[in-house]
């Protein structure tokens, strides 16, 4: 019997099985069927974690966290997570190479993934210039124009991030108006390499054996073709959030329409024993330093909720 189980060993996944081992519980168990670290691992820079002054990628950031946590008893199961169900008091938890593992509570923090624009040719040149990630694969374009996709913060923050390496930053839009803090936008505004492609639908990615050299659009109606060598996707992203659904399709406990997993302050779900935290949660900031405070969050109440309901108890 698992005491606690953590799904996800990105940031918050880590903090929690740091945090839930070193509070004394015997049987914590972390699932996760990649690196230890999660997306973060694939970040090139790192400024502004509280305490570390050097700028690190993601991997040397995250470099010690699962020793730091199996020095306290943490253990790491490299398996991925199928199902999650709530049988009576317990957890039934199903992975993808078959196994099944009974928990009394379980902390998921699987994380999410970024969103496809779905033009033509987008799955054909992903890695091949087009990237989900500015921090990981600006580099790369140093003094070469590039095109951004998408309207909300992360877009424009990413823009204006790629815009002081960059030549041309093109911020392709379907809309006029932005879905980002006024502040955002007019810094955008006022940078001047970067141009704004408003009222605009990506339709195809242009490219050859080496990679994308643009995008066709289509804007008010008018179709053109923006060249660039790289474009950078920030449409969104999809939580990763599956193994919580049921048969029927419903989530075992509440979530949003987006697949996100709605939590209380202490991180509870609506489902006694259930925690989320980190990026799949609801209203998620998307920094890893928020997504560790969350995996702490989630231990420190799993511990709480393991001492109001002992086995000796529930058994």
């Amino acid at each position: 019997m698992i005491d606690i189980a953590i799904i996800g060993g990105g940031p918050a996944g880590l903090t929690a099985g740091l945090y839930a081992a070193r509070g004394g519980i015997k049987n914590v168990l972390l699932f996760e069927n990649g690196m230890h670290g999660g997306q973060i691992t694939a970040s090139s820079e790192i400024e502004n974690y509280p305490g570390q002054i050097d700028v690190v990628s993601g991997m040397e950031l995250t470099r010690n966290w699962f020793a730091q946590g199996e020095k306290f008893g943490l253990k790491s199961e490299f398996d991925g997570v199928a199902k999650v169900r709530k049988t009576g008091d317990f957890f039934t938890i199903a992975t993808e190479n078959g196994k099944t593992h009974e928990a009394r509570a379980v902390i998921f923090a699987t994380g999410s993934v970024p969103m496809r624009a779905g033009f033509a040719d987008e799955e054909k040149f992903i890695g091949r210039g087009i990237s989900t990630c500015a921090t990981c694969d600006g580099f790369f374009y140093r003094n070469k124009d590039v095109i951004v996709i998408g309207g909300g913060n992360a877009a424009l923050e990413e823009a204006y991030y790629l815009a002081k390496s960059s030549g041309k930053v093109y911020i392709v839009h379907r809309r006029e108006e932005f879905r980002a803090p006024p502040a955002t936008v007019e810094r955008v505004k006022n940078t001047p390499n970067i141009e704004l492609v408003l009222n605009a639908k990506p339709i195809a990615c242009v490219g050859d054996e080496k990679g994308v050299t643009g995008l066709k659009v289509s804007q008010n109606g008018t179709e053109r073709v923006i060249e660039a060598p790289g474009i950078f996707l920030f449409v969104g992203r999809t939580a990763k959030s599956e193994a919580l659904k049921t048969d029927d399709n419903k989530y075992i406990c509440e979530a949003n329409d987006r697949g996100e997993i709605i939590v209380d302050l202490r991180m509870r779900t609506s489902l006694a024993g259930l925690f989320a935290a980190g990026d799949v949660r609801a209203e998620a900031p998307r920094q890893v330093v928020c997504a560790a405070g969350d995996g702490a969050t989630a231990a420190l109440s799993a511990i709480s909720y393991l001492d109001e309901h002992p086995i000796t108890e529930i058994r």
